[in-house]
């Protein structure tokens, strides 16, 4: 068979395979376009599991897409807080501002539109336009790449842009409209996060494609997906304060650009600093405690993280200063700085 005769076979299979085994996950019971656009969003690079509660919260506190569009942006990034990538909450109200404003509240159906609004590329444009609305597009991501690759026994570089674009066009070709289209997009997905899945034995005892699957048949499904090599994160040390006067602790918001950008965070320096280095670097006498180590990865750098608490008794100037119980009701503080903040909360 060729390699398009094996994915519409593939597209037939799935869509029957999907309708039987589906798991019952909230953005199922209603895939409306808002509900598969954020469902979307936040599990980009983040589990299922981790993102179930969040979507009840999200949709509890904005259950329209005017909620969205109107929302204050600490409002939302409190929602979002926990889920990092903030980028992509600030890019859903973007969008949402102007679905409201171009296209009165209801989000465009086809796929090349879609992509006109922030935070929505190929893959997001193409589940929303295929689950919500049954436009036969394809949505390419991570997992569909895994699946098709060992499909295929297709060595190619799933890195690479060309192959991507290869293995869109491939499904574009076989994919068929209406409720067909939502059962194709989300049965491959379905594969991929469960039998096909990533750092996991692939489970083709159990695949509906196992008989067309070429790395099944030759027993190298563990040989795909390829991939170049990563490259090496940068590490940073880095000294974290829970800088403390009276009952009141400091936070200040970070630049609007860059790494973590407008939100929230402990005072943290480059380097690993002691006692007398906070006090000078601050202006203050500080009564420095050791309060644990933590380190926190990035796509691109790593942070190992010495952290104090600190009391003084005149508050430095460059901060904001709440109660613990303030900072955890009203202000988004980066994952990052987990371990830190329920230390802060301890001493609440």
């Amino acid at each position: 068979m060729t390699d398009a005769e094996i994915i519409r076979e593939a597209a037939a299979r799935l869509t029957d395979w999907y309708r039987r085994n589906r798991r019952d996950l909230p953005w199922r019971c209603a895939p409306t376009p808002y509900h598969v656009w954020i469902s979307e969003i936040m599990l980009q690079q983040t589990r299922i599991e981790a993102v179930l509660g969040y979507y009840a919260r999200f949709l509890e506190a904005l259950p329209e897409l005017s909620d969205l569009a109107a929302v204050e942006e600490d409002r939302l990034l409190k929602l979002w807080e926990g889920l990092g990538y903030y980028s992509r909450a600030r890019n859903l109200k973007k969008a949402a501002g102007q679905v409201m404003e171009r296209y009165g509240g209801v989000l465009p159906r086809s796929a090349a539109e879609l992509k006109t609004l922030p935070g929505i590329g190929d893959y997001t444009a193409g589940a929303i336009a295929s689950i919500a609305y049954g436009e036969p597009e394809p949505a390419v991501d991570g997992n569909v790449l895994r699946v098709v690759m060992r499909l295929l026994a297709c060595p190619d570089d799933v890195l690479l842009p060309a192959t991507r674009r290869r293995v869109t066009e491939l499904l574009r070709a076989a994919y068929p409209r209406g409720e067909e289209a939502a059962l194709l997009t989300e049965g491959i997905m379905e594969l991929g996060e469960t039998l096909c899945a990533p750092n996991a034995e692939a489970r083709c005892d159990l695949c509906p494609l196992s008989g067309l699957c070429r790395a099944c048949r030759n027993g190298s499904a563990r040989e795909y997906p390829v991939r170049s090599p990563a490259k090496e994160r940068r590490r940073e040390t880095r000294t974290v304060l829970l800088l403390r006067c009276g009952e009141a602790f400091a936070i200040r918001r970070r630049p609007e650009t860059g790494l973590l950008a407008g939100l929230w965070e402990y005072p943290n320096f480059e380097g690993d600093l002691g006692p007398d280095e906070l006090s000078e670097r601050l202006g203050v006498p500080l009564r420095c405690t050791p309060c644990g180590n933590a380190k926190h990865v990035f796509t691109h750098v790593e942070w190992q993280m010495h952290g104090y608490l600190a009391d003084c008794e005149t508050r430095p100037v460059g901060f904001d200063w709440h109660t613990a119980r303030e900072i955890e009701e009203s202000f988004p503080i980066p994952t990052a700085f987990r371990q830190y903040r329920k230390i802060m909360l301890k001493q609440a």
